[in-house]
């Protein structure tokens, strides 16, 4: 089968310490803390008060356009609803005791799987992209342009994470069936499936499985960082270049998560609203596991069920390209925690970075074809009218810049920040 790829790139570690280990539950904690903003938009506004008694999947925040509902992960009492930090800010939080009795509400199961039913079950279910953007599916699932191609993502090219190819290695048949009602959703009657080639077994297997009658095209790819990204993707797939601003629907596709399949087919088929999700705790743990894990439960309670991590210098909610470094385990899981890493001395950097020496190396990796050394330097400047024309609001920060940078510069952070002064300075 031929291997399929995009340009540039780095080739990180693996390090995919939990490739071979099965998902198991994670124990629900005494209390769950419950973020009202787990995706891409505004905030959920909270249906429920302090004193209130809910199962697990009762609908405690909602809103509307670009908005994802949130339902509880437990059944037990509403004690408050408290801002608390979170890896990328802060927000509200529904405060639930658990009352250790696991009672569930749920939707019930679609009857018919038309594009309009799909969607509005996406909504209801309060399902968002789970490779970590959570961008709310029933927009990306409804797109305003004709669309052509779906390619259901399970390319999982981060270092260290696995809780998408053990979903697909334990529950293909959801899988695969979800892929096909979010094809359904779109309007096609086939779709793709994007998987690197150090998951040979799984593509093969995959091969073998029924996607609901719907046929689909497994494509491997060449095991490359940041071969998941959705440009990438399609660019390695179909051979389309999504336009500089622009979206997958532009040129005709959309890309699906492994878990936001897993999710629609539990919320079609079950009524399960979203409130767990699998998520791997690796790195620099006695035990790294892959986990499902109920939405507000403490980090602090998966670590310590993975034995904790005596000499971690570094933790990260996320992968270790991408993610975001912690100063400590007080922070709660979301819809989008698709992993949570102990670093070691040996993994983590821990240089301080010296000045940008122009070597170009950053550019030379730079997946969306940007000058990143450019970005930094008129960032620290604060020339932001600069970064931008240089494309800082093109950057996906994937961190190749870093990741190869011999310098050790922070150019993901001076992304961000450029980011956030553009849009401030409305320049």
């Amino acid at each position: 089968m031929e291997k399929k790829t995009f340009k540039k790139g780095v080739h990180p570690p693996h390090n995919k310490l939990t490739a071979e280990l099965p998902l198991e539950d994670c124990p629900a904690p005494d209390t769950v803390r419950i973020a009202l903003l787990q995706h891409i938009g505004k905030p959920c506004a909270p249906v429920v008060a302090p004193g209130d008694r809910v199962r697990a999947g009762t609908l405690i925040g909602s809103g509307d356009g670009l908005c994802a509902a949130v339902f509880s992960s437990v059944s037990g009492t509403v004690k408050a609803i408290e801002k608390h930090k979170t890896p990328t800010g802060a927000c509200e939080h529904v405060v639930i005791e658990n009352d250790g009795r696991y009672e569930t509400e749920s939707l019930p199961p679609l009857k018919e799987l038309t594009r309009e039913s799909i969607v509005k079950r996406i909504k209801d279910a309060g399902i968002v992209g789970m490779g970590g953007a959570g961008f709310p599916s029933h927009v990306k699932y409804a797109p305003q342009k004709a669309v052509d191609t779906f390619i259901l993502n399970a390319a999982e090219c981060e270092p260290y994470i696995t809780c998408d190819n053990r979903l697909l290695v334990e529950h293909a048949k959801e899988v695969l069936g979800g892929a096909a009602m979010l094809a359904t959703a779109l309007g096609l009657d086939r779709f793709f499936i994007g998987i690197e080639d150090n998951k040979t077994e799984v593509a093969r297997m995959l091969d073998g499985i029924d996607a609901g009658g719907m046929p689909f095209e497994t494509v491997l790819l060449k095991t490359k960082y940041p071969q998941g990204a959705e440009k990438q993707l399609i660019y390695a797939v179909t051979g389309r270049k999504v336009p500089r601003g622009g979206l997958p629907a532009d040129v005709g596709a959309v890309v699906g998560n492994v878990h936001t399949a897993y999710a629609m087919y539990d919320a079609a088929v079950n009524g399960t609203p979203l409130y767990r999700r699998a998520m791997t705790v690796s790195g620099d743990v006695a035990q790294p596991k892959n986990l499902w894990v109920r939405n507000g439960t403490p980090y602090s309670v998966c670590a310590e069920l993975c034995g904790g991590c005596p000499d971690s210098v570094k933790t990260v909610s996320g992968g270790p390209m991408m993610g975001f470094a912690l100063p400590d385990t007080d922070y709660y899981t979301t819809k989008t925690t698709g992993a949570l890493l102990f670093l070691n001395g040996a993994d983590a950097n821990t240089q301080k970075p010296s000045p940008c020496i122009n070597c170009a190396k950053c550019a030379g990796v730079c997946p969306m074809n940007l000058m990143p050394m450019y970005i930094d330097a008129y960032a620290l400047r604060g020339d932001f009218a600069s970064a931008k024309k240089y494309g800082a609001l093109d950057c996906m920060e994937c961190g190749c810049c870093a990741y190869t940078c011999p310098a050790k510069r922070p150019i993901v952070q001076s992304v961000r920040l450029a980011k956030r002064k553009i849009k401030e300075l409305k320049i």
